[in-house]
């Protein structure tokens, strides 16, 4: 019977030192996977960038008699080449990007076209210079922006009166026309502190009367007109914004 009680004993002591060396041995259960941080593209900064593309520019003539009577001369279309720089500051709002911006284009938009009214002469618009002033509200999907403007937008215009004999300019008008502008682009920050997008902008500049500087009193007829004006303008640009990358936010 002791023999018996000794036996019991040992075992149960036994399983006892055994019991807490399977609990060491069983597996931990693996903690939570650590949070992967991804940046959020942030557009808020000042900015300077490059920009060039295609314009075209629409006109109309009327030529005015002292007494006010006009005479059409008719329209016409010109485009060319656009190369010019942007400055500006957007700042974001959750996904809501606001911002002002300034732009300057050299342009090369020339027609030159015979006269309706005088066959031995010919009627040149060139528009030589472009500037926006706008304001911007746009929609970010991270790196990605879509925008609209608006804004004030001045040219520098030439308007002369040709000989399509000589090709002598005969009388010529230089204005610097003020008016409004609206567009649309999509920008995408390919790096923390460059984007590169596409815009398209159109140009109200309304109706202007210019007075002629006469070369030769052969068209001392033609006193005064009056020229209408719309731009049209798709242009790349590229920017540099100076800042990074907002505040990183964790993703599982």
């Amino acid at each position: 019977m002791k023999s018996f009680l000794l036996t019991t004993v040992g075992l149960v002591a036994l399983v006892g030192i055994a019991a807490p060396a399977s609990a060491a041995d069983m597996a931990v259960k693996a903690p939570p996977p650590a949070p992967v941080i991804a940046p959020i593209y942030d557009w808020t900064g000042f900015y300077i960038g490059a920009n060039g593309g295609w314009g075209q520019s629409h006109s109309c003539w009327d030529f005015l008699t002292p007494a006010g009577v006009a005479f059409a001369e008719g329209c016409r279309e010109r485009s060319g080449g656009l190369l010019g720089g942007q400055i500006g500051y957007r700042w974001q709002a959750s996904q809501w990007v606001f911002g002002l911006e300034a732009q300057g284009d050299w342009a090369d938009l020339s027609n030159t076209r015979v006269s309706l009214l005088d066959p031995t002469l010919s009627t040149r618009t060139k528009t030589d210079g472009i500037g926006l002033f706008t304001g911007q509200i746009g929609y970010a999907w991270n790196a990605a922006l879509l925008y609209v403007k608006g804004g004030a937008a001045v040219t520098s215009n030439r308007f002369s009166v040709l000989s399509n004999i000589t090709g002598a300019e005969l009388a010529a008008a230089s204005a610097t026309r003020w008016g409004g502008a609206v567009g649309v682009g999509l920008e995408y920050g390919f790096a923390p502190n460059w984007s590169f997008g596409v815009e398209y902008d159109h140009l109200f500049m309304g109706d202007s009367n210019n007075s002629f500087t006469f070369v030769n009193p052969l068209v001392v007829g033609a006193l005064n007109s009056r020229i209408s004006q719309d731009v049209d303008m798709l242009t790349l640009r590229i920017n540099y914004r100076f800042g990074g990358y907002g505040a990183p936010i964790a993703r599982y």
